[in-house]
């Protein structure tokens, strides 16, 4: 019996019956012999640990644009935060932890430079529109490993791709929204508790906001600091679901209206704020020149991301500016639209 097998059957022994079992994987897209010591949901995780889009999240926006302090998030460190909650709840549900783990390392890997505004210029622009969500399943099903791809498992692709919600509900009502597997709907979830503390506590040392302009619902029904405020809602999400024995993911009435009054107050007060705005609005612009001018320069976009764009000049150049980070679209804006200083010898 390989290690593997093993594994697989620790499984079977402990987890719930509601959990994705690594060996009822609906399996890749394209057939791959199975690793002796790892289940297929490992594979999936240390795929995407390996890969060049994950290295890239540590210079990718979260909120604030390029920052210079070493304290504030990166793309990266977010997805971390979200890996971190979600292994907490699969555990104490006994769902599949590799599995969880895999959905929130990759969720977010199709994020653009600049944030939700480089997100928002990419979708402006190109004409069949753009969403990350979409990207981050693009770049693991073919961009990785020079136009290859990184052949997920389908409960990793379809927890990548069911992540997103927006500013609608945390938990979705209609099934068509949800994931496939309890662990994807982990993710979606933790995805939420991670950003609305971490963005909350960023915005704070950037003196965008004050502890004293918090609503005090947060305070009183959350708590009044960070892990608290996180202990309080992985705690009601984990105890609600377990009292309904696992019939999907369950939030209690009031910490859920806790966490959509934080939300909002987050969107108006900081993504929404003018200090924001200003320098989001220069990022925009940056990409807005990038992207027509490699229109006109096709040829100067790498081949990897030519193999899979049927030829569409507008999917190229969405596939080379959402994988760019935020210093190097700084960059290659500098040395394309900034005259260089003349030196005499």
């Amino acid at each position: 019996m390989s290690i593997r097998t093993e594994i697989e059957q620790r499984e079977r022994e402990y987890f719930h019956p509601g959990a994705c079992f690594s060996d009822s994987s609906k399996g890749r897209r394209q057939y791959e012999q199975h690793c002796d010591i790892r289940t297929c949901f490992q594979r999936d995780r240390d795929r995407i640990i390996h890969s060049k889009s994950f290295r890239r999240l540590k210079h990718k926006t979260q909120v604030f644009l390029a920052p210079r302090s070493d304290h504030y998030r990166t793309r990266l460190t977010h997805v971390l935060e979200v890996a971190q909650i979600s292994r907490t709840v699969a555990r104490a549900l006994r769902l599949n932890e590799d599995l969880t783990e895999a959905i929130a390392l990759g969720h977010d890997l199709g994020h653009t430079p600049f944030g939700h505004a480089g997100e928002s210029v990419l979708r402006e622009l190109n004409p069949r529109g753009f969403d990350h969500y979409v990207q981050s399943l693009r770049i693991v099903d073919f961009l990785e490993k020079n136009g290859h791809g990184l052949n997920l498992t389908y409960e990793v692709r379809n927890g990548i791709i069911r992540h997103s919600k927006g500013m609608g509900n945390i938990i979705p009502v209609n099934p068509g929204e949800k994931a496939a597997t309890l662990e994807g709907q982990v993710v979606r979830v933790s995805d939420v508790i991670a950003y609305v503390n971490h963005d909350l506590d960023d915005s704070l040392r950037a003196e965008v906001i004050k502890p004293g302009d918090i609503p005090i619902m947060v305070d009183e029904v959350l708590g009044d600091s960070h892990s608290t405020r996180i202990n309080s809602m992985v705690g009601d999400l984990v105890y609600s679901t377990l009292a309904a024995d696992l019939d999907g993911l369950k939030i209690s009435d009031t910490i859920l209206e806790a966490i959509h009054v934080l939300r909002n107050f987050l969107h108006e007060r900081v993504y929404e704020s003018e200090r924001l705005k200003d320098e989001f609005n220069k990022a925009k612009n940056i990409l807005k020149y990038l992207y027509g001018y490699y229109l006109e320069h096709p040829d100067l976009i790498p081949v990897s991301m030519k193999e899979d764009a049927n030829t569409d000049p507008h999917r190229m150049v969405c596939d080379f500016i959402a994988g760019m980070t935020d210093r190097f679209a700084l960059m290659t804006f500098e040395s394309i639209f900034i005259p260089r200083q003349w030196a005499v010898i």
